[in-house]
């Protein structure tokens, strides 16, 4: 009974709280002696690794960009989730759970394996009064096992009734999963459709539908390490009780955490009257290294005399010397060559100068531009006035940057530096080569580069084992012989892994990638790719390739690309057709029997922050047509964090289990670690499952991510970094 009466007196505080939230009540602006409102402090997270309390949602969102990892244990259950801050008002997480004596198991184990994804998004964000409120979907797109919506509000008070630290106060309202227990009615419609399909479609159908239960609960941050937490949770765990996985005595959850480093964050929990829990937080925030960037300080502007104190020193006459351009690229080159950059070409006039050049090691080029055009400014002859800057990749001319001199002379230490230089600057098209009069220096070619190091390749989600890995020895090689021609290459020898102990899935459709196993059974030493390309600029705004070779594990043969990409355009298009073979297993020089024609038109397009959006429609490997939805966030120091999903004309049932093609990827610069300038990164492609549908041929050197990042929408998004 008295149970019975806590859990009714916890119900009703949810409804009320949540309808005081909703409304703007002067009597709390009356309050302020006793609560003194502030704006949220960092949210924890809950064991679905979401901001939350415990099993419950929260209202907040995290700081824009963050990531966060969550891992959680009890009562046989495991969740281990990948969270991203997309943008300020939108979270996306990817989940992976294991649920010990569920529903018979999968892969030959006790454990069922669950993939899941959540969509949230903050519809009004916490001010003096007004709470945090946000809307979610839960597992919106997978099994339908953790299937809930939820609208939920957070409210941060600092010293309650005098107390130290912060309280935080949440309710919600749940359906799906989240009303399972202590449902109130169902006003937004009738009962609850039942989820059926292989996993992996959105069941929009269901969403927000049948019974509805409040939930609701507190943390207090006591100090900047202790945190408490109590909740009453509407999740009855219907199915875990049914299996015996869980013994569901109580509504209430009970925890303490505390913060063991900044980001890191472990806790420990009294469950449902029965459980003990734990769990674990990782978060970060890629705009954050790890490590401060580590280059060297660029030496300072040399100011001109004025004309008219000092008219001789803007004579032209330099500029009729034979070796001019080449003393030029002596002189400047042996500067930049301390930050990595090399000059590719010289221009020279009496009053402009164009200097085409690259870096091996410098990812963000608004650096680049910076370094270039302060040397510019401490070297060239008073007369030039106005510094072309060419920012090349590959021998691809990326962008043209033409910045005023008397600017950098006058804007480094001005408020606001970097945008005060903007307003000198253009970006426009560069030409596919300089003037025929350009010097180009001799040493420019051949360039050949090698690299020998580990390698670890990685699979996921194999029922009978979760992560599969393969570790070992890798050689690569690249020769660049001409402009624009290359040959590269890479062989492995594996050393320890597990990747072929995988099962080869059954398939309706041609094995294009679900034999993937067989190839990590075939060999331990295999030749992973070995090609020569040849890429070009036919016009100002347009980049060609050809390749022709074995592009990766699977494949090999010719393709070919064109991309139309004006410098000064968020908008790219291109068109990429292929003719490839299926490689033998044993990966050396073979091929088998199967061959198709593929190929894709993209549009590619770059939003405001270094927002991009892709799409590929066409035919993929296995004859099938359809297109790829691709879109990611990218930071100026060289993460990149993002999702894709492809529909073909393959139908759910044909596909196989997940019904269509999807997964994320991430992308993270290795000076991010270390703060050693590099243009090395570590990244994983995870797709939710592998099948054969929607699956394209990876060609080494696509033109878009060679070019973007001389680009205009991506030299403005980090022109921050100018000066640096």
């Amino acid at each position: 009974m008295t149970e019975f009466f806590a859990a009714d007196c916890l119900k009703r505080f949810a409804l009320i709280a949540l309808c005081t939230f909703a409304s703007s009540s002067s009597s709390l602006a009356q309050e302020q002696t006793t609560f003194e409102i502030v704006s949220s402090t960092a949210p924890t997270l809950n064991f679905y690794g979401l901001p939350g309390i415990i099993d419950m949602p929260s209202g907040e969102a995290m700081q824009n960009a963050q990531v966060a990892l969550g891992f959680s244990h009890f009562a046989g259950t495991t969740r281990s989730s990948f969270s991203f801050q997309f943008s300020p008002r939108i979270t996306a997480t990817f989940r992976y759970s294991g649920l010990k004596d569920y529903n018979g198991g999968s892969g030959g184990t006790s454990t069922y394996w669950d993939r899941s994804f959540d969509f949230r998004y903050l519809l009004l964000k916490e001010k003096a009064i007004q709470p945090a409120l946000t809307v979610g979907l839960q597992d919106f797109a997978g099994t339908g096992i953790y299937s809930a919506e939820y609208l939920v509000m957070t409210k941060n008070f600092l010293q309650p009734f005098g107390l130290s630290g912060n309280l935080k106060v949440t309710a919600g309202l749940g359906w799906g999963r989240l009303s399972s227990y202590g449902s109130v009615g169902s006003p937004l419609g009738g009962t609850r459709p039942t989820w059926t399909g292989l996993g992996g479609e959105p069941s929009a159908d269901q969403w927000f539908r049948g019974p509805m239960a409040p939930f609701g609960g507190i943390e207090w941050q006591i100090s900047d390490k202790i945190g408490l937490k109590a909740e009453y949770s509407n999740d009855a765990y219907n199915a875990e009780t049914s299996a015996n996985i869980i013994d569901r005595k109580s509504q209430f959850n009970f925890g303490a955490e505390y913060e063991v480093s900044k980001g890191f964050r472990l806790g420990a929990y009294y469950l449902y009257g029965s459980e003990i829990g734990v769990n674990a937080q990782i978060q970060f925030n890629p705009n954050r290294p790890s490590t401060p960037f580590n280059l060297a300080g660029p030496r300072p502007v040399i100011v001109r005399p004025s004309r008219a104190t000092s008219p001789e020193s803007y004579g032209t006459s330099w500029a009729e010397l034979e070796d001019a351009p080449s003393d030029i690229q002596k002189v400047i080159g042996a500067e930049l060559e301390d930050v990595g950059i090399k000059i590719e070409a010289v221009s020279v006039s009496p009053n402009r100068v164009e200097l085409r050049v690259h870096s091996n090691d410098l990812t963000n080029q608004a650096i680049v531009v910076g370094r270039v055009a302060r040397s510019m400014a401490r070297i060239l002859p008073d007369s030039v006035e106005t510094f072309d800057i060419v920012l090349m990749n590959n021998s691809l001319a990326m962008s043209k940057v033409s910045v005023q001199r008397n600017a950098i002379e006058t804007q480094e230490f001005k408020p606001n530096a970097s945008a005060a230089l903007l307003p000198f600057v253009v970006i426009g098209d560069a030409d596919p080569s300089g003037p025929e009069s350009a010097f180009i220096p001799q040493d420019q070619f051949p360039r050949f580069s090698w690299d020998i190091g580990p390698f670890l390749a990685l699979s996921f989600f194999d029922p009978a084992k979760p992560i599969r890995a393969d570790a070992g020895i890798e050689v690569s090689g690249n020769f660049n012989f001409a402009p624009g021609w290359f040959i590269g290459g890479k062989v492995r020898h594996k050393l320890i892994g597990n990747s072929d102990k995988s099962p080869v899935s059954g398939s309706a459709l041609p094995a294009v990638r679900t034999e993937g196993p067989l190839y990590d059974q075939a060999a331990d030493t295999y030749l992973k790719n070995l090609y020569i390309s040849k890429q070009w600029k036919p016009s100002r705004a347009t980049y060609a390739r050809v390749t022709v070779g074995y592009f990766e594990q699977m494949y090999g043969g010719l393709s070919s690309e064109l991309l139309w990409q004006p410098a000064d355009s968020p908008l790219g298009l291109g068109v990429e057709a292929n003719y490839v073979k299926k490689r033998d297993y044993d990966q050396r020089l073979g091929f088998q029997d199967y061959d198709i024609v593929t190929g894709h038109a993209s549009v590619y397009y770059n939003f405001n922050e270094n927002y991009l959006a892709q799409v590929d429609a066409g035919r993929y490997l296995a004859g099938d047509y359809g297109a790829t939805f691709r879109l990611s966030r990218e930071f100026a120091n060289g993460w990149e964090i993002g999702g894709f999903f492809t529909k073909t004309d393959v139908s759910a049932a044909d596909f196989g289990e997940g019904s269509f093609d999807k997964g994320f990827f991430f992308k993270a610069p290795l000076d991010w670690f270390t703060g050693t300038p590099s243009k090395q990164t570590i990244g994983q492609n995870i797709r939710i499952i592998q099948r054969d549908g929607g699956q394209r041929v990876y060609v080494p050197k696509r033109l878009y991510n060679q070019v973007r990042s001389g680009q205009q929408n991506e030299l403005l998004a980090d022109w921050g970094r100018v000066w640096e």
